[in-house]
């Protein structure tokens, strides 16, 4: 039987991805609402300085692309805590990669990171939000459902972590926990400002973003919402349901837009040296997922 859960207070709570943006902003929020929050992200002197916003919550250093390290830390963090309700896999990355003539190393951290690193968050907290009050929160994208150019990585990734969450909505069930994957727009957060700050972006964009960008706070709402109520589903802005809804349609009315200056852009971003919007540690294919 479906629960709501009109409580935040004292639920504990272990968001990945926490140094900045959502999951920083997501962390505070929380910490507002009584929640008892763990910190993890690549980037410590930002969690450092988001633990003194949120009361002291405890904090890792941790890259979810290694599958050893972040079973360690979230061992610690169910220690610290007691228990795990709440799991919020968050941490993410974004660069613009043409798939002909692009950089494949752009692929392959993006992958490592959006979907090897939210597996990997799976098979070392799932268990412990298996149980009756447990909620575990993919944060995918519009881009899941939405395929742009110069966004393959992203919407491949974010497409595969949707899978991931789906799939563990069922075989969580017999225990009682839920799953939800959330889905945004263009937030207006650094990594949005970042991935689509390139020259190339801008001449596909005519210099301004896909969509209209979203306050963040729009976004925080709806995720305190939706953990709340164990959601399935978490949108923002409002019209992303409906975007979702339209999703076999979708490439039919995407691509005649996508095609203006679609050359120039592609061109540019061939020559385009980009990075991804969080610094990654250096990178081998194949070997920091161990």
């Amino acid at each position: 039987m479906f629960r709501l859960t009109t409580n935040l207070s004292g639920r504990r709570v272990l968001i990945t991805g926490s140094a900045r943006g959502i999951g920083a902003s997501l962390a505070e929020r929380l910490v507002e609402r009584e929640a008892v929050v763990a910190l993890c992200g690549l980037e410590s002197g930002l969690l450092a300085e988001v633990s003194r916003r949120c009361n002291g919550a405890p904090w890792w250093s941790c890259d979810v692309t290694n599958r050893a390290e972040l079973a360690e830390v979230v061992g610690n963090v169910v220690d610290r805590l007691g228990g795990l309700d709440v799991v919020v896999a968050n941490a993410g990355v974004a660069g613009q990669l043409p798939l002909v003539g692009g950089n494949p190393e752009i692929l392959e951290q993006t992958l490592a990171v959006n979907t090897i690193g939210v597996y990997n968050t799976m098979w070392a907290a799932a268990k412990h939000v298996s149980h009756s009050e447990g909620y575990f929160l993919v944060i995918s994208s519009l881009a899941a459902a939405v395929h742009l150019p110069l966004l393959g990585a992203y919407s491949a990734s974010k497409a595969a972590s949707e899978a991931l969450g789906n799939t563990l909505r069922i075989e969580l069930r017999p225990s009682g926990a839920r799953v939800g994957v959330a889905y945004f727009a263009e937030l207006d957060t650094e990594m949005t400002s970042r991935g689509f700050g390139t020259d190339a972006a801008k001449v596909l964009t005519g210099g301004g973003a896909l969509t209209r960008s979203t306050p963040l706070k729009v976004g925080i709402d709806a995720l305190e919402r939706g953990i709340m109520r164990r959601s399935r589903h978490i949108v923002a802005p409002w019209w992303v349901s409906l975007a979702l809804a339209l999703r076999p349609v979708l490439p039919q009315l995407v691509e005649p837009i996508a095609q203006r200056k679609l050359a120039t852009a592609l061109e540019i971003a061939r020559q385009e040296v980009v990075e991804l919007t969080t610094p990654q540690p250096p990178f081998s294919s194949g070997e920091r997922e161990k």
